[in-house]
């Protein structure tokens, strides 16, 4: 059997000479143009180089409060502040646990012949550090018949991790306080509906009627009723708050005693098919 032959064929076609041309030098091209943007950039950091920026420091985490540490500065100011001259064994077996060798016996502290002082309550109101490691706790305690004292107490935590005084308290003056600001000015709620369903959950949340409260409540709503009932006298202001929704309640109240209170509740409302609802009732019961 004979096969067909296949002959080889040969294309002519016509292209410009600069095509070929380009062609033929294309890689000397390229290579000229990335040999002059080298060129220009080297004259550029030469001209003006670039200013070197400082890396910025991540913020440090702001340390964790040492509850342990308040609870044993306020429990040294007690029993530092709490002593009775007739029995000045009392006062120096009460300091026993934060003396040491850095201290002197009672913590420095000396009684006069007669006389006695009783501790009320502390609290921490201040806290510092001036060092790393070492607190300085600013003490407010309410002493008979001495008054309101305040009284800074530094503590440190060994290397084994205990609670260890720093050094002698100190006497000082109350951390600055200025007198109360004026309210900030709000904008009027003029909806009648609105102000009758905030005035009867209020009164509701006061007297911690609960069911009666709930009817005005929305389905999601967390609330915290007060340990101390209160009867609801009158609400003389209430406005909408800068967020838009909630209000602001100025109210009088009396407690079983007749003891009359001003106080200010916020609360949070919504419009459910057109009737006004109470989301929240100043605090959040679950944060």
């Amino acid at each position: 059997m004979n096969r067909p032959t296949t002959r080889p064929t040969v294309v002519i076609a016509a292209r410009p000479l600069w095509q070929i041309r380009l062609a033929r030098e294309i890689g000397r091209y390229l290579l000229c143009a990335l040999s002059l943007a080298g060129l220009a950039a080297s004259a550029r950091f030469a001209i003006a180089p670039p200013l070197a920026t400082a890396p910025v420091a991540a913020r440090p985490a702001r340390a964790q409060p040492d509850r342990a540490a308040e609870g044993y500065a306020a429990l040294f100011a007690r029993r530092y502040l709490t002593w009775n001259a007739a029995e000045p064994q009392a006062s120096a077996h009460g300091l026993e646990a934060f003396s040491g060798s850095g201290l002197e016996p009672d913590g420095g502290l000396q009684l006069p012949p007669t006389g006695q002082q009783q501790v009320e309550w502390v609290e921490v109101v201040q806290a510092r550090e001036p060092v790393p490691g070492t607190h300085v706790y600013t003490v407010a305690a309410q002493t008979e018949p001495a008054g309101l004292l305040y009284l800074t107490v530094g503590v440190i935590r060994t290397a084994a991790g205990r609670l260890a005084l720093a050094g002698y308290p100190a006497f000082v003056g109350a951390p600055a306080s200025s007198p109360a600001l004026p309210p900030m000015r709000l904008r009027e709620v003029r909806d009648p509906a609105l102000a009758t369903v905030v005035q009867r959950a209020l009164r509701n949340y006061l007297g911690a009627s609960t069911g009666e409260l709930a009817a005005d409540l929305t389905d999601a709503a967390r609330v915290s009723l007060p340990t101390m009932p209160l009867s609801l006298e009158s609400v003389q202001r209430l406005d909408w708050c800068p967020d838009g929704s909630s209000v602001a309640a100025v109210l009088q109240a009396q407690d079983a005693r007749g003891v009359q209170y001003t106080l200010d509740y916020e609360l949070d409302v919504v419009l459910d098919a057109g009737r006004w609802e109470v989301s929240a009732v100043q605090m959040d019961p679950d944060a």
